[in-house]
């Protein structure tokens, strides 16, 4: 995976999906553009529904995203121990990635968070976000 034509980068996240890599990094791409790359494995895994995504990335001017399908031997656990921080320019940006983050739209409301520094949201990929300004 070669990012070294996107300039300068300071911070970077790996993610384990487990599964679901192409599809949340396909996701994310949604929210936040930006160039994707995937490395499978060349034949099938046992296990795996699909090709297994080696490494992926997303290069965005917000965020470097790298995932992968492939867990640790202990398997993947969910924690409260991490999440991915992102400054936001205003409380117009932060809102419209909460809307995009989301995985519940219902539960969104237009200037909720106005008022707060720090938001923090869990995506459907059980990815928690901390939104600040």
């Amino acid at each position: 995976m070669n990012v070294s034509n996107y300039g300068k980068l300071v911070s970077a996240v790996f993610i384990t999906f487990s599964g679901n890599c192409r599809k949340a990094l396909t996701y994310y791409h949604t929210c936040f553009g930006g160039t994707l790359q995937f490395e499978t494995f060349e034949k099938e895994l046992q296990g795996y529904t699909e090709m297994p995504v080696v490494s992926g990335a997303l290069v965005s001017d917000r965020v470097l995203i790298y995932g992968s399908d492939l867990v640790h031997n202990e398997g993947r656990t969910l924690g409260n121990y991490m999440s991915i921080f992102l400054l936001c320019e205003n409380t117009d940006d932060r809102q419209a990635l909460i809307e995009q983050l989301k995985p519940n739209k219902k539960d969104l409301f237009a200037g909720y968070y106005d008022d707060q520094k720090l938001v923090e949201i869990t995506d459907a990929f059980d990815v928690r976000w901390v939104l600040g300004v």
